[in-house]
């Protein structure tokens, strides 16, 4: 461990954890929900280096840090409950840091560079069906909400399963892009510009909104309002299927999200290949994209099993 030095503002750990903050909202434009993840992990990382190292933190520190201490925060971590997945996504920030302390502060550590973090059970993506998906959007039309509400809700929901949108991508479209076009300008995590597909379903239920919807009108307005007038939220999108998927009987896992995954898998399902599905759903790796191809495989098996004789 590095002995004790004259620490100047800039040698701290809660300045580098400041500037990394800033990096990634401005750089790397980085999702808010990354960098509040990444923000809490260090700050967690922070408080346990001033208790293990018996004082502030300074860059000479972090440099000679060895796996045994990166190991004992985790430890830390696990003691309060922590499972894998999250210690896993940890690790990821603490990676990630060390990599823009490389670039920033000239910071090498090498034992953080090796460290592996615990292997988790992978979490396959929970697709509905087809008629469940359709009976989602049948229930819209038929719920106790005011006319122009039910419009609005048919609307977003044929686009999340017509398009594949994430909730917060959805959400994020305005007035100036209707009338919708055959194809869509979708700007998704970290900024990334891609063009998606626009069935006729969804632009004559977003046309048919728009008609009806109360506000609106400006290019910079967005397209889907809340009761209020205000725009709306991914709590109240979610608290509508909620309450459909409730009224339906439909299984908890019947969300927002599940729409985007049951988009993707039902074009695996009629033959749709997986470089054209990465692009449709904007993933960085095939590798994101292929975890459909086990939900595609596993059902085969399941209807294997129950139909073949000798199975």
């Amino acid at each position: 461990m590095a002995s004790p030095e004259k620490k100047t503002d800039t040698d701290t750990l809660e300045f580098w954890r400041a500037a990394f903050a800033e990096f990634l909202r401005v750089e790397k434009r980085a999702s808010k929900y990354t960098q509040r993840n990444y923000g809490a992990s260090l700050e967690r990382f922070d408080v346990f280096l001033t208790e293990h190292i018996g004082r502030t933190a300074t860059l000479q520190d972090l440099e000679a840090l060895e796996a045994k201490d990166f190991r004992g925060y985790l430890a830390s971590r696990v003691a309060e409950g922590l499972k894998p997945p999250s210690i896993k996504l940890e690790l990821s920030g603490l990676k990630t840091f060390y990599k823009f302390l490389s670039m920033r502060a000239d910071i090498e550590n090498d034992a953080i560079a090796v460290m592996r973090g615990p292997k988790a059970r992978e979490r396959l993506p929970r697709p509905i069906s087809k008629d469940a998906a359709a009976a989602l959007i049948d229930a819209a039309a038929t719920s106790k909400k005011t006319n122009w509400e039910r419009a609005r809700d048919i609307a977003l929901l044929t686009l999340l399963y017509g398009a594949g949108l994430r909730i917060s991508e959805a959400l994020s479209l305005r007035w100036s892009d209707t009338p919708l076009e055959e194809t869509l300008q979708i700007k998704g995590k970290g900024a990334k510009v891609r063009l998606v597909p626009v069935i006729d379903a969804a632009r004559d239920a977003i046309n048919q909104y728009v008609e009806v919807c109360p506000y609106g009108g400006a290019d910079g307005d967005p397209l889907f309002f809340s009761k209020r007038g205000k725009p709306l939220s991914p709590t109240l999108a979610q608290r509508t299927v909620q309450q459909l998927r409730s009224a339906l009987r439909l299984p908890d896992s019947a969300t927002p999200h599940a729409l985007r995954h049951s988009f993707a898998t039902h074009l695996l399902e009629a033959g749709g290949d997986l470089r054209t599905i990465q692009e449709l759903l904007g993933h960085s790796s095939l590798g994101a994209t292929q975890r459909y191809t086990k939900i595609e495989t596993a059902t085969l098996r399941a209807v294997f099993d129950k139909a073949h004789p000798r199975a």
